[in-house]
């Protein structure tokens, strides 16, 4: 058995005969906060259910605290949840929100009283204790769900999705509110989210996931700066992926990842991996041996964005603003550099 804190053993998920996560193998250490990522459809709030006991695995085993948990009912797991949409009562006050699984539990009352007060206090909604859900906003609402969770001591607390309804400036307090309390507290917490910078600021760990499997798992250093596959370097930023169609005499030849081979670039060098891969940010503009026209220009603040298409397709490319400006339909020299490449498997 795993030392993990929590362990997913050849766990295979499915609904009805159609099997949405096979045989996967994960293990979470004890006061990680971990997070499952990738597009809709991956298999991972299908893994977030699981864990949670909201659904039965077809086959494999689910390990919590060194207990197997896979036939126990999600009200006997100790998992605490926070779901896209809060879940909170309309009609309790944000008081009543916190106590109502105390209550379920018979504690007493003076401890009740003791126990939501301090969660309250804990996301700073102590002032707020009378007020019902429809009176708070939409941050506020976020803590309280938080604050129910919490007060119940689970083992784990998995949150699905929990700011995607929250606006770009309450998004980024809340994540802030989120590590806090994760440090605070020192529980396991399982984030479930598609967008890739939350899970960057966030994670101790990422599970990048795809068609229900673990496309790649590591920090969110690893992931963001070292991506193994095109899938995960799409998915995490890389927005150049060419095809190596060949190499000799000293040189690499790409192509179009979904092109045949015949329109070719060249770079010198070589690489033995199947696909090179740059950031924008990597494509120097207005120098270099290659040339292509500027279908798109967009001001991004501090950095210009520009689309060049040349020979194998297109170019995204990333430059301060203080750079030569280049119009559409100019023609331009830009450079893609092996030693600045992530090179790729598919």
């Amino acid at each position: 058995m795993s030392d993990a804190y929590v362990s997913l053993q050849q766990l295979t998920l499915a609904y009805g005969d159609s099997i949405a996560v096979p045989d996967l193998d994960l293990d979470i250490n004890e006061g990680e906060l971990i997070t499952l990522l990738g597009p809709s459809g991956c298999g991972k709030t299908t893994t977030m259910r699981a864990i949670a006991g909201l659904m039965q695995p077809k086959s494999g085993r689910i390990f919590i605290d060194g207990v197997d948990v896979t036939r126990v009912s999600a009200n006997k797991r100790q998992i605490g949840l926070v779901f896209q949409s809060y879940a909170l009562f309309p009609h309790l006050s944000a008081y009543e929100n916190v106590a109502f699984g105390l209550r379920l539990r018979r504690v007493a009352s003076h401890q009740i009283q003791q126990q939501v007060n301090q969660g309250l206090e804990r996301v700073g909604l102590q002032q707020l204790a009378t007020r019902k859900p429809a009176e708070l906003s939409g941050g506020q609402q976020q803590r309280l769900a938080l604050a129910r969770s919490l007060v119940m001591q689970p083992k784990v607390l998995l949150l699905d999705e929990p700011l995607s309804n929250l606006d770009a400036k309450l998004r980024l307090e809340m994540r802030s509110e989120l590590q806090r309390l994760q440090r605070e507290t020192a529980i396991t917490m399982v984030f479930v989210t598609h967008d890739q910078s939350e899970a960057l600021a966030l994670a101790d760990r990422i599970v990048l996931m795809s068609d229900g499997h673990i496309a790649q798992l590591g920090t969110a250093e690893e992931l963001y700066n070292a991506p193994d596959t095109v899938f995960a370097a799409d998915f995490m930023g890389f927005e150049n992926i060419f095809k190596v169609a060949d190499e000799r005499d000293g040189l690499c030849y790409l192509a179009g990842r979904d092109s045949d081979v015949s329109a070719r670039l060249e770079i010198a060098g070589s690489s033995e991996a199947g696909y090179l891969a740059w950031r924008p940010a990597a494509v120097s503009v207005g120098q270099g041996q290659h040339r292509g026209e500027v279908r798109s220009v967009a001001f991004a603040g501090e950095t210009r964005e520009y689309v060049i298409e040349c020979t194998i397709g297109f170019v995204k490319a990333q430059v301060p603003v203080g750079n030569r400006v280049h119009a559409v339909g100019d023609v331009v020299d830009f450079e893609l550099s092996l030693s600045t490449a992530r090179p790729l498997r598919d």
